[in-house]
């Protein structure tokens, strides 16, 4: 019987992605250029864009979807999740380890994954703390049409110095931050556990740099980058500034995340380098719930002051930003999905333009998952992930949170009411 079952759930997500869909596009949005065409239709057959124009027929046999009178875009990105990751408080982060099964990890995956695609976001990167690989299967169970979700990147356990992101743990309570990290101190170990994550399912590499006194070389980072770039992946390094940033971007690295204390000279480096940014630059609200981290962060005042300061700085540089939010918090009233777009504020602040927001959410992205081509625009051949704002996003970008269609591989997720 549940052999059956799932056989219908897969038939039905396979037929609900060939349909043929005719989209009215009243407003197409080009985040890329900043520009918007008027009076568009997108064909969509087999999940994916056939064609895009003003006088392109629609098919005998296709829905048609209205969206006159809405600002038509791709769906956005999230480049730095944890999905899997959540509570009240992240007073004591290690004793989730002892508290949360892979299992129960899995099932808040699952909640906010539907959150967040029906929210807009159609692409994410979970960059780890999902136990023991918790991120992979939620991604296959997506793939495989088990649930609704967004394309998920996924990194596996996360590599890091000796101890992950613990201190000071009693040596006899042994290693169990193992749970969580993988721990690699020379090249030959780092490159081992890229491997490791490979092959319990990861498509994506992520480091820890420097949540140590000591903090990997340029020669251990470029191990990383290498094993990884062969496999056809990307490598985000979270790291803050000083040195330890220094031999991130040296080391190819194609990431930073976080970087809250770059100074103007690794910036300027990025730039060169072309090195993203994923700022995960939090609000005010966010920062207060988490408090300090135990010492680990400024008081929440001091460190939303720094946090804008950086983007604008970074923004005034010319370094590729990349949106990333790292919410992990759940915090009361609020789905995962409205506490990513608190984010929006944020850039603002920073005095982002809103064109430039929304590239940064969408091609930008795009670009650093190495998914150009295949998703991030609405041009024929590509994944047909399409969302619609009743407002253009170009002139108030935050009428994100008011997406009121979504589009996920050809099948409606969410229609205008």
């Amino acid at each position: 019987m549940l052999l059956r079952l799932l056989a219908l759930v897969l038939l039905f997500a396979g037929q609900a992605a060939a349909q043929t869909a005719a989209i009215r596009a009243g407003n197409l949005v080009d985040p890329v250029t900043g520009t918007v065409a008027k009076n568009q239709l997108i064909l969509v057959k087999d999940g994916k864009i056939a064609e895009v124009g003003p006088r392109v027929q629609v098919p005998a046999g296709a829905e048609v979807v209205d969206l006159s009178n809405a600002w038509v875009m791709p769906g956005l990105m999230d480049a730095h999740t944890h999905l899997t990751l959540g509570g009240p408080s992240l007073d004591l982060l290690e004793s989730l380890y002892l508290r949360e099964t892979t299992g129960i990890r899995l099932l808040r995956g699952i909640r906010n994954a539907r959150a967040v695609l029906e929210a807009g976001f159609t692409t994410i990167k979970d960059v780890g703390n999902s136990a023991n690989y918790a991120d992979t299967d939620l991604r296959r169970a997506i793939e495989m049409g088990w649930f609704p979700g967004p394309t998920v990147l996924n990194a596996g356990k996360i590599i890091a110095a000796f101890g992950g992101q613990s201190h000071g743990i009693p040596a006899e309570l042994g290693p169990f931050w193992q749970f969580e990290y993988i721990d690699a101190d020379t090249p030959d170990e780092i490159r081992k556990a890229v491997r490791r994550n490979i092959y319990y399912g990861a498509n994506t590499i992520k480091l820890v740099a420097d949540n140590s006194p000591y903090h990997y070389s340029v020669e251990e980072i470029r191990a990383a980058v290498t094993e990884a770039h062969s496999a056809g992946m990307a490598v985000a390094v979270h790291v803050y500034g000083g040195e330890a940033a220094r031999n991130v971007i040296l080391g190819g690295a194609d990431s930073v995340e976080h970087g809250f204390d770059l100074s103007d000279e690794l910036l300027r480096l990025m730039k060169e380098r072309g090195t993203f940014l994923v700022g995960t630059d939090f609000p005010l609200e966010h920062l207060q719930a988490m408090g300090t981290l135990g010492g680990l962060l400024p008081e929440p005042k001091v460190m939303s002051e720094r946090v804008i300061d950086r983007l604008r700085r970074a923004h005034r540089a010319g370094v590729k930003l990349a949106f990333g939010s790292d919410s992990v918090l759940d915090l009361p009233g609020k789905t995962r999905a409205e506490m990513m777009l608190d984010y929006l504020d944020v850039w603002l602040a920073a005095g982002i333009p809103p064109g430039e927001i929304l590239k940064a959410w969408t091609a930008n992205a795009a670009e650093l998952l190495r998914l150009q081509g295949a998703r991030g625009a609405i041009a024929a051949g590509q994944s047909a992930d399409i969302i619609a704002t009743p407002e253009n996003p170009l002139e108030n970008i935050k009428t994100l949170r008011k997406v009121h269609f979504v589009m996920k591989d050809g099948r409606i997720i969410k229609r205008p009411r």
